[in-house]
């Protein structure tokens, strides 16, 4: 199978062709995936490359639901479409209860000691007129909430409280709401979710074989390894929720893909011209399979990490700075510098017109929407320095 026609292929299913150009957030999601966000830019900068959608635009869409930042998919938070709530808490419920069953083991904490902090925590924010952070909770629950001391702290665990808050997140008795409105930062306050998106809870055999299908719609072609890798799920459950549904092998790989797109994608062709897309190093056209091997050509592969002595790009997890790809093929990395309100990039070709169109619209949205382009919560322009001067001192 030719690489070229399978990075397309993903580009093309992940809408970096123009093919989801003016789609709602929500539609953007359910054709392409969910977003990871933690606390940085990937679902801003995502949309807007595959939809060309605004920051206010998708805060607007989180305001009112359509779209929202839920532990899902192995207990992270990714950016789901509303029809997706239910089946991404539903997903992403063993992760707490598994962090509570470790507090029980370790730290003394009961189950019984945990329902009723629930209980009073969803009546603190029944009454409550706004959201709650999690300090204001812990003051007004008082002595409900107990301090797990230095066992605790070693955990990650310092007092019960987030314990009952992963619980009730899970179950879809409450939500976090973005403190000013944006997901590119984690500091949340919590409301009662009223209606809950949880109904009578599905067969989990069923909710993880709609997991399954949803993920190959995605990313398929994909291997069980990276639908492993995406759900969290044990090789034999993974196995289990693909069963039902009848995925094609693609010949001479390990690679499946749903019966009903392998005549659309043998019939595929790589497009002539370019596509460029800037997007963050966690979107979904890496990190739904996390093998970046895949997206690079061999010369590629052997080109030096910029700023890390000894290392190949081939050789990396994941990306050291944010992706440019051209028809799903790594063309480059780049960075945001707020001294100059200007993307830093290197390109692993040709530095053309249609490249610099990209990365020009790319900077106008950055710098006039975002003010900047985090990787995660912790990036900050300080931190981001060196990898700025490194991919300055390699390319642009």
């Amino acid at each position: 199978m030719a690489t070229d026609k399978l990075r397309a292929w993903w580009a093309h299913r992940q809408g970096l062709d123009g093919s989801l150009l003016g789609a709602s957030a929500a539609d953007v999601l359910e054709r392409s995936g969910w977003m990871r966000s933690v606390g940085g830019s990937a679902p801003y900068l995502g949309l807007f490359a595959r939809a060309r959608l605004d920051r206010e635009t998708v805060d607007a869409d989180v305001a009112r639901l359509a779209v929202h930042e839920l532990p899902s998919a192995r207990g992270c938070t990714y950016v789901l479409p509303a029809a997706d709530f239910e089946l991404g808490l539903t997903v992403g419920a063993g992760a707490p209860a598994g962090e509570l069953a470790a507090a029980e083991k370790y730290l003394g904490v009961t189950q019984a000691e945990i329902e009723q902090l629930c209980v009073t925590v969803a009546e603190l924010l029944e009454a409550s007129a706004g959201p709650l952070d999690p300090a204001a909770i812990k003051n007004a629950a008082g002595a409900a909430v107990r301090n797990l001391g230095e066992a605790g702290r070693k955990r990650g665990t310092t007092t019960t409280l987030p314990l009952a808050l992963g619980l009730l997140q899970a179950r879809g008795d409450i939500r976090r709401v973005p403190a000013n409105g944006r997901l590119d930062q984690q500091r949340y306050g919590y409301v009662r979710w009223t209606p809950s998106p949880r109904g009578e809870l599905p067969d989990m055999d069923t909710a993880q074989t709609e997991l399954a299908r949803r993920y190959f719609s995605w990313a398929a072609p994909a291997s069980l390894k990276h639908f492993r890798w995406f759900s969290g799920f044990t090789a034999a459950n993974a196995k289990k929720a693909v069963a039902p549904l009848e995925l094609v092998p693609l010949d001479g790989t390990d690679l499946l893909l749903p019966k009903e797109l392998a005549d659309e994608f043998a019939a595929f062709t790589v497009p002539s011209e370019p596509s460029y897309a800037l997007l963050a190093g966690i979107d979904g056209i890496h990190l739904l399979h996390r093998e970046l091997s895949r997206l690079l050509d061999d010369a590629d592969a052997g080109r030096p990490v910029p700023g890390r002595a000894g290392e190949k790009l081939g050789g990396q997890a994941d990306p050291p700075s944010h992706l440019i790809v051209d028809r799903g093929r790594l063309a480059g990395l780049w960075e945001f510098d707020t001294q100059t309100n200007k993307i830093v990039y290197q390109a692993f070709g040709e530095d053309d017109a249609a490249l610099r169109k990209a990365v020009a619209e790319t900077e106008e949205f950055v710098r006039d929407r975002l003010g900047d382009a985090r990787s995660f919560s912790l990036d900050s322009p300080k931190s981001r320095a060196s990898r700025v001067a490194d991919l300055r001192n390699s390319g642009h």
